[in-house]
């Protein structure tokens, strides 16, 4: 206490000295004193109303509790005296035994009085609601049967209550009661009727959709009673619980998976397109049941059925179920494609689940998938394999067919430039295109591997057709006057190859994604190396009938016969341009290939016309003869292959300057410059040999053999300074047998 007024005091000091820091402040000594005063007796007062506010309430709550304990003391006299006057009467209680049996037995005769009436008209009830039912007014039929359930149950219950192993009395009662559950048996059937056909029956009669839910939550109300009741007493009525709503449920169930089912009109055998047909009926009839069931059937049932989502449910299982059926058949390739389709993509489409008419109530990211992603493996497995097994006969088909083409009497067909072709290409890029647009359908992922595996196949297949190509050059061989149309159905196969060229490059543009382009880039160029084999060889076996054809007439060149003015070079100049109409039906790349290689494999027949020493000059003036007819001829070839490589760029100059050249070494008139014209020509052509020379200067006719091995010997001798421009020719040109060494013997 002394150290508390110690800390007033202190504390009182210290104000004091913080309102009393200035002189001026001592003239407000007084003015503190008295707020100081005011605030104390404040204090004080509110202090002694708080203390006065406790006291109240402790001598309040101290009355309280003195009438607490005065009323214990009373209610303890009151028990006491129960107690003892309960004592007193049991044995009162115990001699009423006889009127509390008196009172169950009035009981029992009371409710047996009162169902009296009804116990002798059940006959005639059972009469009436058979006869209700026969007229389809379930209500009422029911009605009356909830009276005699009503009358039996209240029976039986009494007869439990008086002697539940009485079971003898409850079998009569069942046994007269017995029609009554057949009632119940023949209105439950119609019931299950008016289910099974409720997506009719909501748009024909809704009032009698209702009528039989409405029978139907009686008797879920009835069943509750009668559980209720077993609880309490353990007595329940024959037959009890019905669990209508749960077969009514079953009943939908059944009916939902019957309906999916029954829409398999077709088999394979009948109709190839079997399985489109189903699921297509399928799709229409769900959209139409389920676009029902949110329009009508929803009011019909109290919202606590939830009998669209019900519905919903049933139709999804259904489905699910048919579907891993269908899996689970040995489907061909189109089934395949046609199933997964569905499953995969019209299932959530507009055109079913995804309907605008069916939301928000259908949403189609919470549905389940209709078969596993397991399923679904083996499936695109399965498809895989046999789509392989089927393009590799289509492939093998086609090209039959395209060769039987190649043997017709008649020209291929021409495309709107002209060119020459085969249905080939078309038939193949086709079914490709095909086979795409299906797997498209169903991914991307199986569009990419049907494309790869389309161009692997193409990749084989090609193979193929360079080696049928090579077969139909051969056979033709063998007989040159068959096939009639060998010309025209080999330029048509090698502008198949630029048709396969640029369809594949169209089918990777349209179906191939930009990433996956660098992963066939070998593929695609191993395909381009094979077609381009193709058309050459084409080409090739082309020139060779040329050349066959020509044979004779390169035959006379550098002869007497020529010499003296014959006109073989006119005759080759006229077959090859008569030939080259035809080639004009080739493609631009494969023309200008050929072309080039047409002009080359003329010049160097020529030259191998001079190499083969049929001529040998006597004089100058026939050497100025001969040299002038070889540069005529070569101004021929000129004007000839310019011609014929009109637009293509071609240089058509280089190739006949050879023979000039030739020309020129056999036209010169003093022997002391062939060493020069030699060398100059050797300088030009450096692949020329020595026995190219030794051939040439036998056939200018005047030089010594003395004079040919100096020239050779020096030319030996020389620098060598090769074109780098230049394309060896001579290199390809074979001098007969008689060799240098033999010649300056």
């Amino acid at each position: 206490m002394e150290e508390t007024d110690r800390e007033a005091v202190a504390t009182a000091v210290q104000r004091v000295a913080g309102m009393l820091q200035r002189p001026d402040q001592l003239d407000k000594v007084e003015q503190y004193r008295r707020r100081e005063a005011r605030k104390k007796a404040s204090v004080e007062a509110r202090l002694k109303a708080a203390i006065q506010s406790q006291l109240d309430g402790v001598r309040t709550g101290l009355s309280q509790l003195h009438n607490a304990l005065n009323d214990v003391k009373d209610i303890q006299q009151s028990l006491i005296d129960v107690n003892k006057d309960w004592r007193q009467s049991i044995n009162t209680i115990e001699n009423l035994k006889d009127v509390k049996d008196a009172v169950v037995q009035h009981s029992q005769l009371a409710a047996a009085v009162e169902n009296l009436k009804n116990i002798f008209s059940v006959p005639e009830i059972v009469r009436e609601t058979q006869d209700l039912i026969e007229r389809g007014e379930l209500l009422q039929a029911h009605r009356k049967l909830m009276d005699l359930e009503c009358s039996r149950d209240n029976l039986m219950y009494e007869q439990y209550r008086m002697d539940s192993k009485n079971t003898h009395d409850m079998n009569l009662i069942h046994t007269y009661f017995g029609d009554m559950q057949k009632l119940s048996e023949e209105l439950a059937k119609q019931l299950w009727m008016v289910v099974q056909r409720s997506l009719v029956t909501v748009r024909r009669d809704p009032t009698l959709l209702v009528s039989v839910v409405r029978i139907i939550e009686r008797e879920e109300k009835i069943d509750r009673r009668m559980l209720d009741r077993k609880k309490q007493t353990g007595f329940i009525p024959p037959g009890r619980p019905k669990k209508w709503k749960e077969k009514m449920f079953n009943i939908l169930e059944r009916t939902v998976s019957t309906r999916i089912e029954g829409t398999q009109a077709d088999t394979r055998e009948s109709d190839k397109m079997w399985l489109v047909r189903h699921l297509e009926i399928i799709r229409k009839y769900v959209l139409d049941d389920l676009l029902v069931a949110k329009t009508l059937l929803d009011q019909c049932f109290p919202p606590h059925y939830d009998i669209f989502n019900r519905l919903l449910n049933m139709y999804h299982q259904a489905l699910s179920t048919r579907m891993q059926e269908l899996a689970a058949e040995d489907l061909e390739a189109n089934e395949i494609v046609s199933l997964l389709t569905w499953v995969l993509n019209t299932y959530k489409s507009t055109e079913m689940m995804g309907n605008s008419e069916l939301s928000p109530e259908v949403d189609v990211n919470s549905l389940n998938p209709l078969i596993s992603q397991n399923v679904v493996d083996q499936l695109l497995s399965k498809y895989m394999s046999t789509l392989t097994s089927n393009i590799i006969g289509w492939l093998r088909k086609a090209l039959e067919t395209d060769k039987k083409d190649w043997i017709k009497e008649t020209e291929p067909e021409a495309d709107q430039d002209g060119y020459y072709q085969t249905t080939l290409p078309a038939i193949v890029f086709q079914m490709f295109e095909q086979n795409l647009q299906v797997a498209a359908q169903i991914n991307e992922d199986l569009k990419t591997k049907v494309l790869l595996l389309c161009l692997q196949q193409m990749n084989s297949f090609l193979t193929r057709y360079k080696d049928e190509a090579q077969l139909y050059k051969e056979e033709h061989l063998k007989n040159r006057q068959y096939p009639q149309c060998y010309v025209q159905y080999m330029i048509a196969v090698i502008n198949n190859c630029q048709t396969f060229k640029e369809s594949i490059i169209s089918l990777k543009r349209k179906y191939l994604k930009i990433e996956m382009e660098d992963t066939l880039s070998s593929s695609h160029t191993s395909m381009d190396v094979t077609l381009d084999i193709i058309a050459k060889e084409g080409c090739s076996s082309l020139l060779d009938e040329v050349f066959m054809d020509l044979e004779p007439h390169l035959n006379e060149l550098m002869t007497k016969k020529w010499l003296m003015g014959s006109n073989a070079v006119g005759t080759i100049c006229v077959t090859v341009e008569d030939y080259f109409n035809d080639f004009a039906k080739i493609k631009k790349p494969y023309k200008k290939t050929m072309t080039i290689e047409a002009h080359r494999r003329v010049v160097v027949e020529y030259i191998r016309a001079i190499m083969l020493k049929r001529i040998s000059f006597k004089n100058a003036e026939e050497r100025k003869e001969g040299a002038e007819r070889m540069i005529k001829e070569a101004e021929q070839f000129r004007f000839l292959f310019k011609k014929l490589a009109a637009g293509s760029g071609e240089d058509t100059e280089g190739l006949c300057d050879i023979i000039e050249a030739i020309a020129e070494v056999i036209k010169l008139t003093d022997p002391s410059l062939l060493y020069l014209e030699v060398s100059t020509l050797v300088s030009k052509y450096p692949d020329i040999r020595d026995d190219h020379i030794a051939a040439l200067l036998t056939v200018r006719g005047d030089a010594s053999r003395d004079m040919k091995q100096t020239i050779i010997e020096t030319l030996d001798q020389g620098p060598s300074q090769p074109n780098p421009n230049y394309v060896p020719i001579f290199k390809e040109i074979t001098v007969p047998t008689l060799t240098v060494p033999k010649l300056l013997k």
